[in-house]
């Protein structure tokens, strides 16, 4: 029993280590699957600038454009540019071979990114490219250090340059003001990621809201049934919970005279 319960251990280290590991501090976001208007905007942000390299092909156009309320003439005239019709799976025209010689590997497809990776990992990584010259499209992520895929969405964020700026001090989750004037307590901070001025479409906040749409997005494709599946448990829930009622007042009148 010792040496199985050994065995054990140290099967399990790598992953304990791996689980371990200190990674970057991801920005939390909320991800609201019932949203049609940040679903679609979503869809619409992954057709115009994700689908040029990556598919999504354990989806149909057929089923998102059902899902999330979109016309089906209108999917085909504004989010499909392959010449698919609307029943076919959403794969891309690149072909492997040359995504490898562009790019050194080919581009993951996406359906399932968001179980794999989270989705607070897919909004950080999103938003963290910033330019680089040493690497080979000029740009790098601050959550995936040496990425080699190109920032596809600098032209709505703008160029991002690491550099110093004050920062509000937090200890313990709080952010810290001055005790007398109410002021928020500042530090200079180097290492952090400023976005040059008129160098993007959108501000920051806008950004920030298309970046959690195109997310929220990729959240639904990872499970398109992912409410129905709650919906379902909470009547699941309420049917056991309804009749355990029932089932607890059958047990206390069988055993009601034994002793």
């Amino acid at each position: 029993m010792k040496k199985l319960f050994a065995v054990l251990i140290l099967a399990a280290m790598p992953v304990l280590s791996f689980a371990n590991t200190a990674g970057p501090e991801l920005e939390k976001v909320d991800i609201d699957l019932s949203d049609k208007a940040a679903l679609q905007d979503g869809a619409r942000t992954f057709a115009n600038y994700c689908m040029g390299c990556h598919s999504a092909k354990f989806q149909r156009y057929e089923r998102v454009a059902d899902d999330l309320g979109i016309p089906h003439d209108l999917m085909l005239s504004k989010l499909v540019f392959t010449g698919a019709k609307i029943g076919d799976h959403m794969n891309i025209g690149m072909q492997p071979a040359d995504a490898k010689t562009w790019f050194g590997a080919a581009p993951p497809d996406l359906t399932l990114v968001a179980r794999v990776r989270g989705t607070d990992w897919l909004y950080g990584y999103l938003k963290s490219f910033y330019e680089d010259p040493a690497r080979p499209w000029g740009v790098n992520n601050k959550v995936f250090p040496n990425v080699g895929m190109p920032n596809v969405l600098v032209g709505l964020q703008g160029r991002q340059v690491v550099g110093c700026k004050q920062v509000q001090i937090v200890e313990d989750g709080k952010k810290q003001y001055d005790p007398l004037t109410g002021t928020p307590l500042t530090h200079e901070a180097c290492d952090q990621l400023t976005i040059k001025e008129n160098t993007g479409t959108l501000n920051e906040a806008q950004f920030d809201e298309k970046v959690k749409n195109l997310v929220t997005f990729l959240a639904y494709s990872a499970n398109p049934v992912k409410l129905q599946h709650q919906r379902i448990g909470t009547y699941v829930l309420l049917y056991l919970a309804f009749f355990f009622v029932f089932a607890y007042l059958l047990k206390r009148e069988y055993w009601k005279d034994v002793h």
